[in-house]
């Protein structure tokens, strides 16, 4: 494929408000879920499908927490930057 081809099927920038705290969100409820399931099942008793449920609930609560707690976030993290 081509540059041009590519760059018909990306989004408009504003779409960075939401993929921003999709991929965060994803990757950070995947790492925490999984950790803790490692945690308190041990690598003997850990079922790939069974974590997958737990991390989609978890994924599922955290992409909405990211999209209200990341623009408070970036105001408090302001205050503390030099302009």
């Amino acid at each position: 494929m081509t540059q041009a081809t590519l760059d018909r099927f990306k989004l408009p920038p504003a779409a960075m408000h939401f993929l921003v705290p999709l991929f965060l969100s994803c990757a950070m409820s995947c790492i925490v879920s999984l950790i803790s399931t490692l945690r308190s099942l041990g690598f003997g008793d850990f079922e790939l499908v069974g974590w997958l449920l737990s991390w989609m609930l978890s994924w599922a609560i955290a992409f909405p927490c990211v999209l209200i707690i990341l623009p408070i976030a970036r105001k408090h993290a302001l205050k503390l930057v030099k302009q």
